[in-house]
């Protein structure tokens, strides 16, 4: 992957009602020194599109390469600022020889089954598995991790012992807006945001509704763009596109409001619970003469009684 379009021909190229990932290839010096890895997301809030998680790693001896590719808080970067030291990241011989990337794309249908399930995955549990399966890639690459850095999600203090614990050899620092704090989270925060933005840009639509971004916005519910495709993009039966996380709330209402009324018959019953009239399975192995028989005199003069060996 060399450009910003070759991201994009990529991202087409995936079903985006499923998870994917994107990566560089990993530098030979990677393998050979120490390293850190930083681990950011973009698009946890918004109501539309795909939440994207990103990591990116570097020897710790080459942090002088983070700060001259322009790795700062990327919240205060433009996106043009992004594209371009992510462009830097793909091109310049430097930052291919030493940092490595990799991103997964979490897609809005995948987010909304696991907060509907019946044993709800809440969206902190959806970002943690995705931090940990992207840091544990790395590992199986062949990357040596000496470092890694997480922006929080939740308590710090709980994440960074899981994390240990999954990790013990790794020295793990979990901080809230530690993308602000560590170039090496901005760096994943970058590769997370250009990720997440450029697969909004060539989404596309299986419902066959003809539109491109410019049209839905940026995803999140204050967009005016996005308010209005939430308003208008409802189907009665069908409800909304892919794009749309349907268990957002700002989704919710609005099918309440607009779509068809649909109830859901229950038809799971309690293991325990039997119908009237049906017979247990033991019953059929049981004696059908209930008359109790005399216990043979060898017993009774022992005082021995049957009993159940387990209880």
């Amino acid at each position: 992957m060399d450009s910003l379009k070759a991201l994009e021909e990529y991202l087409k190229s995936k079903d985006n009602a499923e998870n994917f990932f994107s990566s560089s290839e990993i530098p030979p010096i990677c393998k050979s020194e120490a390293c850190m890895l930083g681990v950011d997301e973009a698009g946890r809030g918004p109501v539309l599109g795909p939440m994207v998680y990103g990591v990116a790693y570097c020897p710790l001896s080459q942090k002088k390469i983070l700060e001259s590719l322009g790795c700062a808080d990327s919240k205060a970067l433009t996106e043009d600022k992004r594209d371009e030291i992510f462009t830097k990241m793909l091109i310049e011989q430097e930052s291919i020889d030493n940092v490595g990337w990799k991103g997964e794309v979490i897609s809005p249908k995948y987010i909304s089954n696991s907060m509907y399930r019946r044993a709800k995955h809440s969206l902190n549990e959806v970002s943690m598995n995705s931090a940990i399966s992207l840091i544990q890639m790395v590992l199986d690459g062949g990357v040596n991790l000496a470092e890694i850095y997480v922006d929080t999600v939740g308590p710090p203090e709980k994440y960074q012992a899981k994390l240990s614990e999954i990790f013990p050899n790794i020295k793990i620092t979990v901080a809230k807006k530690a993308d602000s704090i560590y170039p090496i989270v901005s760096a994943a925060s970058i590769v997370a945001k250009v990720t997440r933005d450029h697969a909004l840009k060539v989404w596309n639509f299986k419902e066959g509704l003809d539109m491109d971004h410019s049209q839905f916005g940026s995803g999140y519910p204050g967009d005016p763009l996005t308010k209005k495709f939430i308003r208008e993009q409802i189907d009665h039966v069908f409800g909304y596109p892919l794009l749309v996380r349907f268990s957002w709330s700002t989704a919710e209402l609005m099918l309440q409001e607009k779509a068809a009324t649909c109830t859901f018959e229950d038809i799971d019953e309690s293991p325990n619970k039997k119908a009237a009239g049906t017979k247990s399975i033991s019953t059929f192995f049981s004696p059908k003469d209930k008359t109790s028989r005399k216990r043979h005199k060898f017993f009774q003069e022992r005082c021995l009684k049957m009993t159940n060996a387990f209880e």
